[in-house]
């Protein structure tokens, strides 16, 4: 009886390499120095530590890039690859983050200026390299505001507070002021002591204290500001309209239903009459001016 294997397959994440890119390039920039010196490939890869295939696969790969050598030796010595590395990360950080570039432009940036022999340019690599500045981004930000929220004197602050759903119950808590996140975390449950253990959590060495909660009047959200924050709650604007909405709706409503009504008996009794009296209608014509002494046209009235 025959084994079937299943094959699975490995992604680009799951591949371990050997050398990292900057071990490399140091490791190639001492196989040159010991080169020039006259030292043979096989005795510079028992120096290096380094499989004599391994060597020569370093170089076949540098010799075959479409590029100037300088350009080629450069961007494959420490330096050189540590300022690709800073550009690299420098260019979707400021296009991408700051700016309004897609990656599709940082993709066409690096294929223009011939920086993808030497990095990748696919949208699935830059993908990668978009979310590792992203999360560099949200990291520097949450140590600079527990830096200085640590440095300043303690601050009073408001909580605007309400649930999401994208795809799952999310509690999320604003702060206006500041414009600063407080809180966004997944919850099981939306009750008093969930907001209270999640925004603990979420506060925890910052130098501030709730005064104020601004949120819709969900039970839960009113049992912790009261019970758990110890703060005033106020009513956020929108059901503070919508409540607003229902007090003048329906005696606007009424006013319109008897102006509407009055409107249509109104043009009831006019239709009415001019059925009864035809006479009393006027053809559209052009005006004549003509005294009554003339013998001029004289209404049903007269």
């Amino acid at each position: 009886m025959a084994t079937i294997s299943q094959e699975q397959h490995r992604g680009n994440h799951d591949r371990h390499q050997r050398w990292a890119r900057f071990e490399r390039a140091d490791l190639f920039a001492r196989y040159g120095e010991l080169h020039t010196q006259g030292v043979s490939q096989r005795p510079a890869a028992q120096v290096l530590n380094v499989p004599r295939s391994t060597l020569q696969a370093w170089r076949a790969y540098q010799e075959h890039l479409d590029a100037c050598p300088t350009v080629v030796a450069f961007f494959h010595r420490p330096a050189g690859l540590a300022f690709l590395h800073r550009l690299v990360l420098g260019w979707p950080g400021v296009c991408g983050e700051v700016g309004a570039c897609g990656m599709r432009l940082v993709c066409l940036f690096l294929q223009l200026t011939g920086l993808n022999r030497f990095v990748g340019a696919s949208y699935g690599t830059q993908q990668q390299v978009n979310r590792h500045v992203e999360e560099a981004i949200v990291a520097y930000q949450r140590e600079e505001t527990t830096r200085l929220a640590q440095e300043m004197p303690p601050q009073e602050s408001t909580a605007t507070q309400d649930e999401t759903f994208p795809g799952g119950l999310g509690l999320v808590a604003l702060e206006p002021v500041r414009n600063s996140l407080l809180l966004e975390h997944t919850a099981e449950a939306r009750d008093q002591d969930t907001w209270n253990a999640l925004r603990e959590d979420a506060v925890a060495g910052l130098n501030c204290k709730g005064i104020q909660a601004t949120s819709d009047e969900a039970p839960g959200l009113l049992a912790y500001v009261e019970h758990h924050l110890g703060a005033h709650h106020s009513p956020d604007l929108l059901h503070g309209q919508h409540e607003l909405s229902k007090a003048v709706v329906a005696p606007m409503a009424a006013t319109q239903r008897a102006a509407e009504k009055v409107m249509t008996t109104a043009a009831a009794q006019r239709n009415h009459v001019t059925s009864a009296y035809p006479e009393c209608r006027r053809t559209p014509g052009p005006a004549r001016s003509r005294s009554p002494a003339a013998g001029g046209p004289r209404s049903c009235a007269g």
